[in-house]
Parts: C-alpha cells; sequence; structure tokens
C-alpha cells in the first residue's frame, strides 16, 4: 500500500501564491510518476501537472506558466507551486502517483482564491 498526504492549501488573495507538498509512505517504487489534480463540486476532477519518473512535465493550458510541479526522490515528496493565483483555481488539490500499474490518491487539500 501507499499513503498520500497533501498540505498547504489555504485561503489566498488573487495573485497570491501557494506550495503544496504531498508526502508519500509505504510501498515505494523507484520508479514511478506524480501528479496534481484538481476538482470544484459538481464538475469532473481535472489534470493539473504531472511530472514524470525522467523528470518530464506537462501542464494543462490554463496553469502553464504560473504552476510548476516538482519531486524530491529523497525525501519521496512532490510538490505543486502555484502563483499569480486566480479564483477560477479555487477547488480541492488532490496529488497522486502512478507506479507499478496501480495509481494512489492522497485525501485532497482545498485551496480557495478569493479577496
Amino acid at each position: 500500500q501507499v499513503q498520500l498526504v497533501e498540505s498547504g492549501g489555504g485561503l489566498v488573495q488573487p495573485g497570491g501564491s501557494l506550495r503544496l507538498s504531498c508526502s508519500v509512505s509505504g510501498s515505494i517504487s523507484s520508479i514511478y510518476t506524480m501528479g496534481w489534480y484538481r476538482q470544484v463540486p459538481g464538475k469532473q476532477r481535472e489534470l493539473v501537472a504531472i511530472i514524470t519518473n525522467g523528470g518530464g512535465t506537462n501542464y494543462a493550458a490554463s496553469v502553464k506558466g504560473r504552476f510548476t510541479i516538482s519531486r524530491d526522490n529523497a525525501q519521496n515528496t512532490a510538490h505543486l507551486q502555484m502563483n499569480n493565483l486566480k479564483p477560477e483555481d479555487t477547488a480541492v488539490y488532490y496529488c497522486t502517483r502512478w507506479q507499478l500499474g496501480h495509481d494512489y490518491w492522497g485525501q485532497g487539500t482545498q485551496v480557495t482564491v478569493s479577496s
């Protein structure tokens, strides 16, 4: 089993920044991909960013240039740096990990962008 715990969410004003963290524990493989998704009530969960085992990244068009995903293999963590936040970024953000044919999810952390 693999456990993921997100942290770093909260309330921020438009134009502000937040850094989300995802801590991973359990049966960890050295080959994996990490990602962040977000979900607004009544809408489908959408992919925000992924980072592959080789360090390649991909972002949703709506966050490209504002968000940065990173990973720390030694610490078994992943991060999502979010800058220039907009009200439409308000959502519950979920960390996910794909390894050995399985995907694992955290419980989510709320991000609210409002003045």
